[in-house]
């Protein structure tokens, strides 16, 4: 017997079985208000010659349904990166992407996406928010950002949220084109971005809302891909999983764990969902003892 929190463990197709019910559940005479969805924004370039590094610091993400919104009017969703990320363009070279994080939104359309950078105010170095190092040296150089930094860089680009579905994008910030050479031979930035919806496979599903859920894919007990829950929706999405089958294992400290066995990814843009908004994942309360429950899947 090991000193262990209780084990909950229940096979993933027994609970498709329930999710389809819950599904059906919810489409008779229940509440018909819709489930938020969940966006996730990423950032990658192209390479840009004749520079080693172009640094540019993100402070936040906005998104809004009404393209004419303003930055002070209701109804922005943002993704604040706290503290603000200092990120090298040139290292998202070749597919590589750089997760700014995810949101929690509303299902509907949405036509408005900000990029919201710091503006440069350290004037003395040696490093600057947004800089520029040319190839062959280390020095950053100063990148004159436009004022539109500060309220964001304005992205207008149409895309949908359904009800408790994940959505990707991609941010193609292209530094080559963004970098600008001035006439007294300093640098600014003309930001040239582009947003490129894609498919990500993995694993989704709904947790009840808590502070400190950690939800890992394992195989064999090795973890191969680990997240947390969003705070507010308790949704989650284990991202970018190679073709095989997963154990889903949900932990809270003065929780008992979760144990969703099998869960199969079966090609690059498969999803699996493992609950829903309507029927989310409940870790009961426990103190550490020994005893450990049996598997739920014959029950």
């Amino acid at each position: 017997m090991r000193g262990t929190r209780p084990v909950y463990r229940l096979s993933f197709t027994a609970l498709a079985v329930l999710l389809v019910l819950s599904l059906f559940g919810c489409s008779g005479g229940g509440s018909s208000s819709s489930p938020p969805g969940t966006l996730a924004v990423h950032l990658t370039d192209a390479t840009a010659e004749g520079f080693d590094a172009v640094y540019v610091t993100v402070i936040k993400v906005r998104v809004h349904q009404s393209s004419a919104a303003g930055d002070t009017d209701a109804g922005w969703s943002d993704i604040t990166l706290s503290p603000a990320r200092k990120i090298n363009l040139l290292d998202l070279t070749n597919g590589l992407l750089d997760n700014l994080g995810e949101t929690s939104l509303p299902a509907g359309h949405y036509t408005q996406l900000r990029l919201v950078l710091s503006a440069n105010t350290d004037t003395t170095g040696p490093t600057f928010d947004n800089s520029v190092v040319l190839s062959g040296t280390t020095t950053e150089i100063w990148l004159d950002t436009p004022s539109a930094v500060t309220s964001g860089i304005k992205l207008i680009n149409s895309f949908s949220v359904d009800p408790g579905q994940h959505v990707d994008l991609a941010l193609d910030f292209d530094a080559l084109k963004s970098v600008v050479l001035k006439g007294n031979g300093g640098y600014a930035l003309k930001p040239v971005i582009s947003i490129i919806p894609f498919t990500v496979n993995g694993i989704n599903g709904f947790v009840v809302p808590s502070n400190n859920v950690s939800v890992t894919a394992q195989v064999g007990g090795v973890v191969v891909r680990s997240t947390v829950t969003n705070t507010t929706t308790g949704a989650f999405f284990l991202a970018r999983l190679a073709i095989g089958s997963y154990d889903v294992v949900l932990t809270e400290d003065g929780h008992a764990t979760a144990v969703i066995v099998g869960v199969p990814i079966l090609g690059s843009t498969s999803t699996s969902q493992v609950s829903t908004a309507w029927s989310p994942i409940s870790l009961p309360t426990s103190t550490p003892g020994s005893i450990r429950y049996g598997d739920l899947e014959s029950a």
